[in-house]
């Protein structure tokens, strides 16, 4: 401000007052700053919020649909849920700064928001991130789960597991943030590129998504006596489609709005270089990453299936997102191409060790978010150009920058750091999470409930009017699976819920 006076008032030499006209309009331009900032975060926040949209129809479509309405109330509840617990705690624990390097200690329940650095759209933006990890993890314990684990895990996961994570990252205090406050050291003069949270976010939900999976154990069916994988394939391919153009959307939001502000320079005022121009370069490094994933994944399945699967690509594509979301701010587009292609081979590979080792995740959420969350964090270790890495966090002349780019290997050394540590943390406390519930039987449904359904046996009823078998439409033989089916004379509503439960 006392610049923009002092360069303005001279030009104003032969008005009366001039120092106090000079004051009023950079004043103005100050407060048209402040409310530019503070509308595009939160324009970026409804963009990540309606990811949430894109999370229920993928999982919806994902999984069978005798399981529909389950997963479909557990995606409302990772939101609100979420947003009282953030509210409460989370965002303190993340952001309440001044601190200590391992976890915030203010704005409890808001207080004393706002402040000149966190407004209110601050902490709408970072619910939506909160919640975001905690839809992540619900995919992966999908079709098995008692709805009581859901909101324990949840409120756990997005009060305490993940905004201490987005602390170490993303705080100006914490321990390893590339932004951290001026004067204090940054981990191996770098710091962590972690910029819209392939870590911070999806290597935490896949973690915990990863030990939710692994001491439930298997959905009944999905892997025969001999130990074979058997597909059990979501009843939707449409809503799986729908979900993934609405998470495409939604990262328009995740990734480029990730700057909070857009109304900064980079160079003399009047140039065409400034922030506006990096938030223009992550939305088409996000895009290129995800489209070349998509393509990768196509072709690559159409080699090992002889099929060209919708809902393979689908996960691909998201696969690609999920990587360059540590790196889009920092990284050329043509590198988006090497991420995406990549992401596409580390998803297949870990899907494939997923079947070998019997591990079940009805939504690929664990290999999706997590293996290639962490391929998107050693990605941007080796890819970091210098310029970027220099505007997006300034003021910090000399950090090391990409290892194939010239700039050593401190930001590698770094960011195999943070995959450590995340992945410690995480299983530190979400792994004796679920591992209490399942000793207290609070979170697999029993055998019965989950054969005949979740929708039926504990929310009042199916989402659809469907068969689990249709043999006349096969000629007469049986065949695996279901389809849905109409109703031939209309459903009327029967007093008697167990008469109910036996037609069906």
């Amino acid at each position: 401000m006392s610049s923009c006076t002092s360069d303005l008032a001279p030009l104003l030499g032969g008005v009366a007052n001039s120092s106090a006209a000079a004051d009023y309009i950079c004043n103005q331009f100050t407060d048209a700053g402040f409310a530019i900032d503070t509308t595009y975060l939160l324009f970026s926040a409804y963009l990540v919020f309606a990811m949430q949209l894109g999370f229920a129809m993928l999982c919806a479509g994902s999984v069978r649909a005798k399981n529909t309405m389950n997963i479909m109330l557990t995606n409302v509840l990772d939101a609100a849920a979420g947003g009282l617990f953030y509210y409460l705690f989370g965002f303190a624990f993340a952001f309440g700064g001044p601190s200590n390097g391992f976890i915030g200690k203010h704005f409890f329940g808001l207080k004393e928001v706002p402040q000149p650095s966190f407004d209110y759209s601050n902490f709408l933006y970072q619910w939506a991130f909160a919640i975001a990890a905690a839809g992540i993890t619900s995919g992966s314990i999908a079709e098995r789960t008692q709805f009581v684990a859901y909101l324990i895990y949840s409120s756990f996961l997005t009060g305490f597991v993940y905004p201490v994570v987005s602390h170490w990252f993303w705080s100006g205090d914490g321990w390893a943030a590339a932004a951290r406050n001026a004067g204090e050291s940054l981990l191996f003069e770098s710091g962590v590129i972690d910029f819209a949270g392939s870590g911070v976010v999806h290597m935490v939900g896949g973690i915990a998504g990863l030990w939710g999976a692994i001491i439930e154990g298997p959905r009944i069916g999905r892997f025969d006596h001999a130990g074979r994988s058997v597909n059990l394939r979501g009843h939707s391919a449409t809503l799986v489609v729908l979900g993934t153009f609405l998470l495409w959307f939604g990262w328009y939001g995740f990734n480029p709005g990730s700057f909070n502000i857009i109304f900064r320079t980079y160079g003399p005022s009047g140039s065409i270089h400034g922030q506006w121009s990096a938030v223009g370069r992550t939305a088409v490094t996000t895009t290129l990453a995800g489209c070349t994933a998509a393509l990768t994944t196509l072709f690559g399945k159409r080699l090992q299936t002889g099929h060209w699967n919708v809902l393979d690509v689908c996960n691909g594509l998201l696969g690609g997102f999920a990587a360059i979301t540590s790196g889009c701010s920092v990284v050329d587009p043509w590198a988006a191409i090497v991420c995406g292609f990549v992401s596409a081979w580390v998803l297949i590979g870990l899907n494939k060790l997923a079947a070998k080792f019997k591990f079940d995740d009805p939504l690929e959420a664990a290999q999706l978010h997590g293996g290639c969350g962490a391929w998107g964090i050693i990605f941007t270790a080796l890819f970091a150009r210098e310029k970027y890495v220099n505007e997006v966090y300034p003021g910090r002349p000399g950090r090391p920058y990409g290892l194939f780019m010239g700039g050593g290997g401190r930001l590698l050394g770094a960011h195999i750091v943070q995959i450590l540590v995340i992945t410690g943390w995480v299983s530190c406390t979400m792994g004796p999470l679920f591992f209490a519930l399942h000793k207290l039987n609070l979170l697999r449904i029993s055998a019965e409930d989950e054969l005949a359904g979740m929708d039926l046996t504990r929310h009042g009823g199916f989402a659809y009017d469907y068969h689990d078998e249709d043999p006349s439409a096969h000629g007469g033989s049986p065949r695996g699976g279901f389809m849905l089916k109409s109703s031939p004379t209309p459903v009327k509503p029967k007093a008697n819920q167990t008469a109910t439960a036996n037609q069906v």
